[in-house]
């Protein structure tokens, strides 16, 4: 690999372009991975069989979650941490491996750009990560609209035909209650107009006419089960267990019920494979699955973990957001399914998102930074570092060691990374170091990954947050007050009565996946650095029986998000010559 460094650091994209990367055969190679297992999609990316993550354990690698604070809009540069701690480890001479989410298209043309990592920690190529990659977020929409369209399919039919014609073709009425469709249809883009749709308009055949949604495709349980599921085996059973509508009775219907999970698990025949890619210094990433974290537990694949612990020295992941969101719910989902337990936990924190914690002006994609983050500022940033504590202390409830990893921005001061790390130690923190990955890749972050590595060897004491034989409502109160901070939690009528259905239905022993605003340890984005005196309002409740959790959404969280006034995908371009530009 082959990328020289440049002062001012260039836009990533340029970086990713200049970069000469290695064919993707010889990424395997380094990780010794059988060369039978590795499906080449060109030269530079590929798909490695899920049959590695079978069997007994060949090699337990060191494994490490990437968490953060609460972010602003902008981020604070959790992958790019990953990747430039997977770079540091490198350049200690480790054989050190990322697993990371593929991001969607919707936020890659929203607000937040794209999500391979940045300046000179970032995994490459940088414009198929953002884009297309393999093809597996299609190849999840797929599924789930074949699911989708199977249910309006059967409704259509059993209203127009009678018992003894469904007996003739060896079937029986389901009886759908229309009211009672549990999921709707899924593309990868943000689209608010497609929240609340009417389908069926037209003619009668075109019916029957009733109100759905679309999800954004990251959304869509399909992805839940992708990033979950152990093999194709557990897959195919994971989604026939789908629950997505109910009969007039109110008994729950599944996906096979409707004999569509076969064919949805088809579909999903390559998706279940993940992909290989590397980094800028040449370590081995698998991007696989890529579930929100405030809407799905936002992790990626378990099966991609499973590989890399088996042929790495490190493993280095990462969990969508703070650690009240993908942190948690990769403890008390993921973990619980794949059966690993992190050795270290890193918890990213800028100067700029903690200023913003600590009451400075709104942090707004698009418009200029405010002078109170360029300029240093003691009492700000002060103010704010609540919020690391209070991220430092959910990592603490869990029993795994943390690490505070202080991105270093150009406009930070030494005297702001002085008083970060020594707030950081007196909260529990293993250690607290500036990373200059961003501008150095894996120099830069060679003192992080020193201090990582003596953080795996610390000893833990793991625990989940609750038990599963706790009821649904006790669980989703444990993390509102422990997690959260929250006083409570307040149950709309509708929610409390979804609740009651599952325990009776025999979903109460689910772990739980909170759906909530990532910018606070709240439900309200507004209120910043760990706010007291609040309650958590439920408005829903759903169920995700496939994947095997419950998820409240909390506040106003949607599971399909809005364009910006000022898309990203205005700065998005290709030249007469294919050569993409504007992505960041």
């Amino acid at each position: 690999m082959a990328v020289t460094k440049r002062i001012p650091v260039p836009k990533d994209i340029e970086i990713a372009q200049e970069a000469q990367a290695e064919p993707i055969m010889q990424i395997a190679g380094k990780l010794e991975l059988p060369e039978n297992s590795i499906e080449l999609y060109g030269n530079y990316k590929a798909k490695v069989d899920w049959k590695l993550a079978q069997g007994q354990t060949q090699k337990r690698a060191r494994y490490i979650d990437v968490t953060a604070i609460s972010p602003t809009p902008l981020g604070e540069g959790k992958t790019t941490t990953t990747v430039g701690l997977v770079q540091g480890l490198g350049y200690r001479g480790h054989r050190a491996v990322a697993t990371l989410r593929q991001p969607s298209m919707g936020p890659t043309f929203g607000i937040k750009g794209g999500a391979a990592g940045g300046g000179y920690s970032q995994v490459i190529p940088m414009e198929d990560i953002n884009l297309h990659l393999t093809g597996d977020i299609h190849a999840v929409s797929a599924a789930h609209n074949l699911c989708a369209a199977a249910i309006d399919a059967r409704l259509y039919h059993e209203s127009r035909w009678s018992d003894a014609y469904f007996e003739k073709l060896g079937l029986v009425k389901l009886n759908i209650d229309p009211y009672r469709v549990g999921i709707g249809r899924v593309v990868d883009m943000n689209d608010r107009v497609l929240r609340h749709i009417i389908t069926g308009l037209g003619d009668r055949e075109d019916g029957p006419v009733r109100q759905s949604r679309f999800d954004i495709s990251v959304a869509s349980e399909v992805m839940a089960i992708l990033a979950l599921a152990r093999d194709i085996g557990d897959l195919r059973s994971r989604i026939g267990r789908m629950v997505v509508a109910q009969d007039t009775k109110g008994k729950p219907l599944t996906a096979e019920d409707f004999g569509v999970a076969g064919a949805m698990t088809a579909l999903l025949r390559d998706a279940v494979k993940p992909n290989l890619l590397q980094t800028l210094e040449g370590q081995a990433a698998f991007i696989h699955a890529g579930p929100f974290a405030n809407i799905a537990h936002g992790n990626s694949s378990v099966i991609a973990d499973q590989i890399a612990v088996r042929y790495a020295d490190y493993v280095v992941t990462e969990s969508g957001f703070g650690a009240d969101m993908g942190m948690e719910k990769f403890f008390d989902i993921k973990c619980r399914t794949s059966g690993l337990v992190p050795d270290a936990v890193v918890v990213v924190a800028t100067v700029r998102a903690l200023k913003s914690h600590g009451g400075g002006p709104a942090v707004v994609p698009g418009k200029p930074l405010p002078n109170e983050y360029k300029e240093e500022n003691l009492e700000l940033l002060q103010r704010g570092l609540a919020n690391l504590t209070a991220h430092l202390g959910i990592v603490q409830r869990f029993g795994i060691p943390a690490v505070v990893a202080i991105n270093a921005f150009p406009t930070d001061t030494q005297a702001e990374w002085d008083l970060i790390r020594k707030t950081a130690i007196q909260a529990g923190a293993s250690a607290a170091v500036v990373s200059h990955h961003w501008e150095k890749g894996g120099e830069g972050a060679a003192e992080l990954a020193a201090a990582v590595e003596k953080a795996c060897e610390e000893p833990k004491q793991f625990r989940y947050l609750y038990e599963l034989n706790q009821s649904l409502s006790a669980k989703i109160e444990t993390i509102a007050q422990q997690v959260y901070g929250a006083d409570g939690v307040d149950y709309s009528d509708e929610s409390r009565e979804t609740l009651e259905k599952l325990e009776s239905d025999g979903f109460g022993a689910l772990p739980i996946c909170m759906a909530k605003t990532q910018y606070s340890l709240s439900h309200d984005p507004a209120l910043k650095g760990a706010p007291k005196g609040w309650r958590l309002p439920i408005r829903e409740v759903r169920l995700a029986a496939g994947a095997g959790f419950v998820y409240p959404l909390c506040g106003d969280m949607t599971t399909m998000p809005g364009l910006p006034s000022k898309p990203a995908f205005m700065g998005i371009d290709i030249d007469e010559r294919g050569k993409i530009t504007g992505l960041s």
